[in-house]
């Protein structure tokens, strides 16, 4: 007989992916500046008001008290995040103003690595008007709270109630609660058998990573690579005739691969095998609704050893040989039951996990890509002209790429700590990714 215990109104049990991200924000506030967490950026290409802005903001926030929650422990050890029953303290909310678009970067930069004011505080806005009359408004968000497209899914329901004016109209159906999948111990046992496994087979070769400068409290640097319309068919196009139909990711993953192990020749490092950790995010429109909260992503592991990556083709199919394999054994499926075993552990057991096996080194570098997006095509009045993701990656690696789509066009944003890389490296890559993207490098 299954034994679920059910979720109070003001409690949410926390799934293994749950448990393993705070693991990683506790892992961040060590070692950098802030946790483990992003940041969503609309540009609009006309001015908004800072002051209805945030009150806006402040009465749709004011009815998700999960927004203020906190991680505390149940009597039957499964951790859940504690929901207050009011929102509780003012909202963040900054306002800038900037000459220019050069100064626009730096701010939402500096945002990016602002960390919370303490452990109950989730989100952060930051609205920034330019001299040239466009806007942005950037979203913190912890990664405990949201993820990627729960994000732009949160402010897409903002949207939507700046339409209706009504915030319960568009929070029906959003659900907080979980189960605490405290029962199935064997199937949750083998599938951890299963990740032990494949932790070893990544390890049997030596991982290529970038080490990591000495220091805490470093901050993230960022570099956004947009893509116009035409550039974005144009890469489409190539992922089509080298990957196949629907095959981006592994056509822009294998790109981002070339990009790197470019760097690593200038570095002359030593020769060891490329591993990309990727989030897969397979949730539809109705399903991100329901699961707006808290993390819902798969992940998937890419390996290659250095003597294939210069041979694009090559690379692709062995990209997706990867894919379809892993699909096929369940490894994402694995890693989901068996994250449901290291709740038992307090969040600084992680690290021992991975300075396991993995000699310290989690992967090469991160990789994730939307390519949908909820948002409608106004904010206030103003057309939405763009939308970019800057997250700070977890340290090992503190190497990330973040792509997504919107209106059109393609977005790259390289995420790097302070130190990992100089500002030439930094140019250097980004040619590479555009040229290699855009078929320049033929």
């Amino acid at each position: 007989m299954r034994f679920i215990i059910p979720s109070s109104k003001n409690k949410r049990y926390l799934s293994g992916c749950d448990w393993i991200i705070s693991a990683l924000d506790y892992m961040m506030k060590e070692t950098t500046s802030a946790g483990n967490m992003s940041q969503v950026v609309l540009v609009m290409e006309s001015a908004i008001s800072p002051s209805e802005l945030q009150r806006h903001l402040g009465r749709f926030i004011s009815e998700f008290p999960v927004v203020n929650g906190s991680i505390g422990r149940d009597i039957n050890i499964c951790p859940y995040w504690k929901m207050p029953g009011k929102t509780e303290g003012e909202l963040n909310f900054t306002s800038h103003t900037c000459p220019d678009e050069g100064a626009l970067w730096t701010v939402l930069s500096k945002c990016a690595n602002e960390p919370f004011k303490d452990d109950s505080e989730h989100l952060a806005f930051h609205h920034v008007n330019t001299k040239s009359q466009k806007s942005c408004l950037a979203m913190s968000f912890d990664h405990r709270l949201l993820d990627a497209r729960g994000a732009e899914s949160f402010l897409g329901l903002f949207q939507q109630y700046l339409e209706s004016n009504s915030v319960s109209a568009v929070s029906s159906g959003v659900a907080l609660s979980g189960p605490a999948h405290l029962s199935e111990w064997m199937k949750k046992f083998l599938a951890g058998r299963n990740v032990n496994r494949k932790i070893i087979a990544l390890s049997e070769h030596p991982l290529a990573a970038l080490p990591v400068p000495d220091g805490k409290k470093k901050e993230f640097g960022y570099r956004l690579i947009r893509f116009d319309q035409q550039e974005t068919q144009t890469i489409y196009e190539n992922a089509y005739r080298t990957a196949g139909y629907l095959m981006e990711s592994p056509y822009l993953l294998s790109v981002i691969m070339q990009a790197v192990d470019g760097l690593f020749e200038k570095r002359k490092a030593e020769q060891g095998s490329y591993l990309a950790a990727v989030s897969v995010d397979m949730r539809t429109s109705e399903d991100i609704k329901q699961e707006l909260f808290f993390n819902h992503v798969s992940y998937l592991f890419f390996q290659a050893h250095r003597g294939i990556v210069n041979n694009r083709k090559e690379l692709v199919n062995n990209i997706k040989m990867q894919m379809y394999d892993q699909v096929k054994s369940g490894v994402p499926r694995d890693l989901m039951e068996a994250s449901h075993l290291t709740r038992i552990a307090p969040l600084s057991f992680f690290k021992k996990i991975i300075d396991g096996p993995l000699k310290g080194k989690i992967a090469t570098f991160i990789f994730s890509h939307v390519s949908k997006n909820p948002l409608a095509p106004e904010l206030m009045g103003a057309k939405i002209e763009d939308v970019f993701h800057m997250p700070r990656v977890p340290v090992p690696p503190g190497l990330g790429f973040f792509s997504n789509y919107f209106n059109g066009r393609l977005n790259l944003v390289i995420s790097y700590l302070d130190g990992l890389m100089s500002d030439d490296e930094v140019d250097v890559l980004e040619k590479e990714l555009t040229d290699r993207m855009l078929g320049r490098d033929k």
